[in-house]
């Protein structure tokens, strides 16, 4: 229920996942979760078209422990955090999805992280190599993920999974987990840390038209 722009993100979330054209929206709810009940209570903050119902959970069940209280799901679900801030086209996501016949994908960006300090590679004792503040590149997930709904069959009811080991254990199974990187610019941001959630604010506000599309 954190603000962005004067609404809460979930209702940013809401608005841009039916402007994409998923109108059956399900929320795992937690502690005070009976606040955003009364927020989408109202009629008005609800889209057009849009169903929202919710699952809750009795104990918290982790990152990817509440899919499985899921009921009337479809073949593929999108499912993502509820303090993300993105642009993300959420429908070319899907279709790359269903394309390659993925049981699970994962929304992935790439980060650069450059060192303070020079990197010593060592074999043994011996040093082979020497990188002065080198930048490393990786790939990391942005909480935005489509689930084929046969990924039921790995999450015990009422069970607590973080979403790492669900990955580690369809890995395991040697099942299609895939990596998707949008080919388009967009943003995205997590507002947990304090320095985010105000940079937020403030890019929202600058760009609300490439949230907010209608």
């Amino acid at each position: 229920m954190l603000p962005i722009g004067g609404m809460p993100i979930i209702a940013i979330i809401v608005q841009q996942l039916a402007y994409s054209g998923f109108k059956d929206i399900i929320i795992s709810l937690g502690y005070l979760g009976d606040y955003i009940k009364r927020y989408f209570d109202d009629k008005n903050h609800v889209p057009a078209g849009t169903t929202i119902r919710y699952v809750e959970e009795t104990e918290p069940l982790g990152t990817a422990g509440p899919i499985s209280l899921l009921e009337n799901y479809t073949d593929d679900f999108l499912v993502l955090n509820g303090d993300l801030l993105t642009s993300i086209d959420f429908m070319e996501f899907l279709n790359f999805h269903r394309n390659q016949d993925a049981l699970l994908s994962i929304a992935v960006g790439i980060k650069n992280v450059k060192m303070n300090l020079g990197i010593i590679e060592l074999e043994g004792n011996r040093v082979t190599n020497f990188k002065e503040k080198p930048v490393f590149t990786y790939h990391d997930n942005m909480g935005i993920y489509i689930y084929n709904r046969k990924v039921l069959n790995y999450i015990e009811k009422n069970k607590r999974l973080d979403f790492n080991e669900l990955v580690r254990l369809l890995l395991d199974k040697k099942e299609k987990v895939l990596g998707y990187l949008s080919e388009k610019p967009y943003y995205w941001i997590d507002i947990g840390q304090h320095a985010d959630y105000e940079r937020a604010n403030k890019e929202f506000k600058k760009f609300r038209g490439e949230f907010l599309k209608a």
